[in-house]
C-alpha cells in the first residue's frame, strides 16, 4: 500500500500547473482557458504506453472500471460473468450492477482463480471471466485464458492489486479482452480514487468512452452540448486533479514496486525457516507487485495466534487472518443475487475457506523500518516452534 507513501513535490507540482494554464478541473472542453493542459487525457496516453496498449480510459474507482468494462459486453439478465471467491467484494457488485449472474470459483495455491474450478462452472450462459491478481500475485493466466478461449467466453483481468506486475514479460491487466486498475489510497500508485481500464480493440474503447460520459461520443463536428450519441451511460469521468496526480505517481511506479518486492523479500528470508509455513504459489515467470507477504500455516488456530502477536507486538497483518469478510464470497449473503446461484454461501467455497483461514498475510510498504523482518521472527517463532 505505497502509493501514498510517496506522495511530494512531483505530484504538487502537477497539480500547480493545473491552475498556472487556466484552472480547469473538467476533462472535456473549455479549450481556450486550458493553455493545452489536459491531465487526464496525458495520464491515458502515459499509462497506455508503459502497460504496452493501444488505448486506456481514466475513470472515478477502480470498481467504476469494472462496471465501465461489463457495460462493453452489452450483458442481458441472466448471462453469467465468473470471478474468483476470494476477491474484494467490488468485482462481485460490478457484476450485480451489470445486470449479470455473479458466480465465483474456489481459489488454488495462488489465492486466485483455480482454472479447473473455472472450467467446471462454465455454462452456456457465461459471457466473461473476471481473474483477479490478489495481493499483487499474478493468477494463472496461462490456464485461465486457455480456458475462456476453448468456451469463447471473455477474459477481463481486475488488476487492482495487479499495476506494474507481469507475467511472461507482459504487464498484468494485458492479457485479456480487458484490465483494470483501482488507484484508491491503498494502492501501488494512487490518486486518491480513481482507476483505469486499458483496452486492444478501438471499438471497446470507445463504446467504454461513451459509457463512462453518459454516452457522450466527444464528436469534434459538433460542441459538447450538441453532441451525438448511440446509447446511454454514466458518469465516471475522471477528474483534472486527479489525472494530475496520476502522471507524477505512474512516473514512481517501478521504483514503488522494487523497493516492495525488496521489503516483501527482506521479511520472507528471516522467517522462511521456520516450521510449518509455507509461501504461497507463484506462476513462473510473474513479476509480482509484492503488496503482501502471505504464507499458509497448519492450521487455522495457529494462523489466528499468529495474528494476535503480531497485533499485540505492533505489527499489522492485511486481510488473512481478519478482514477476510469484505474479500471473501462465503461471506457475502447481503448479496441475494449471489446466494440465489449458490445457496448457503457458507458451505459454497469449501476448499476456498479451509484455505484461507490458514493464511497469514503481511502487510509490505515502501518505507519499512529495518528493524521489521527480525520484529516478525521474534513474534512469530515461538507459536511454530
Amino acid at each position: 500500500m505505497p502509493g501514498f507513501e510517496v506522495i511530494g513535490a512531483e505530484e504538487q507540482a502537477e497539480i500547480n500547473d493545473i491552475f498556472a494554464r487556466g484552472g480547469v478541473l473538467f476533462r472535456h472542453g473549455f479549450d481556450a482557458m486550458r493553455n493545452g493542459s489536459y491531465k487526464v487525457r496525458d495520464f491515458e496516453a502515459a499509462f497506455a504506453t508503459y502497460m504496452g496498449v493501444p488505448h486506456a480510459l481514466a475513470v472515478t474507482s477502480g470498481t467504476a472500471a469494472l462496471r465501465v468494462a461489463l457495460a462493453v459486453l452489452d450483458l442481458q439478465p441472466g448471462d453469467e460473468v465468473i470471478t474468483q471467491s476470494f476477491t474484494f467484494v467490488a468485482t462481485a457488485e460490478a457484476i450485480i450492477e451489470s445486470r449479470a449472474v455473479p458466480v465465483c470459483c474456489e481459489i488454488d495455491g495462488t489465492l486466485n482463480m483455480d482454472p479447473a474450478d473455472l472450467e467446471r462452472r462454465i455454462t452456456p450462459r457465461t459471457r466473461a471471466v473476471i481473474a483477479v491478481h490478489m495481493l499483487g500475485t499474478p493468477a494463472r493466466l496461462r490456464e485461465i485464458a486457455a480456458v475462456c478461449k476453448r468456451h469463447d467466453v471473455v477474459l477481463i483481468e481486475d488488476a487492482a492489486w495487479g499495476c506494474g506486475g507481469s507475467l511472461d514479460g507482459r504487464a498484468l491487466g494485458t492479457w485479456g479482452r480487458m484490465g483494470t486498475f483501482s488507484f484508491d489510497f491503498a494502492k501501488t500508485m494512487t490518486t486518491g480514487e480513481g482507476g483505469m481500464i486499458v483496452f486492444h480493440d478501438r471499438s471497446d474503447y470507445e463504446r467504454a468512452a461513451a459509457w463512462h460520459d453518459h454516452g457522450h461520443e466527444n464528436n469534434p463536428k459538433v460542441p459538447r452540448w450538441e453532441d451525438t450519441r448511440s446509447g446511454s451511460g454514466f458518469n465516471y469521468r475522471m477528474t483534472e486533479l486527479q489525472g494530475a496526480v496520476g502522471l507524477a505517481q505512474l512516473r514512481k511506479l517501478d521504483e514503488v514496486v522494487r523497493r516492495q518486492q525488496y521489503n516483501r523479500d527482506s521479511i520472507w528470508r528471516s522467517i522462511k525457516d521456520l516450521p510449518g509455513i509455507v509461501a504461497r504459489d507463484v506462476p513462473a515467470g510473474s513479476v509480482e507487485t509484492a503488496d503482501a507477504l502471505v504464507f499458509e500455516t497448519p492450521s487455522a488456530d495457529v494462523a489466528r495466534e499468529l495474528r494476535n502477536r503480531l497485533v499485540a507486538a505492533g505489527l499489522a497483518t492485511k486481510i488473512l487472518p481478519e478482514a477476510v469478510t469484505w474479500h471473501f464470497a462465503g461471506t457475502w449473503s447481503h448479496m441475494p443475487e449471489l446466494v440465489a446461484h449458490h445457496g448457503d454461501l457458507t458451505e459454497a467455497f469449501p476448499a476456498t475457506a479451509a484455505r484461507l483461514a490458514r493464511c497469514v498475510s503481511l502487510p509490505v510498504v515502501v518505507k519499512m523500518d529495518e528493524s521489521v523482518p527480525a520484529r516478525v521472527r521474534a513474534t512469530i517463532a515461538p507459536v511454530l516452534a
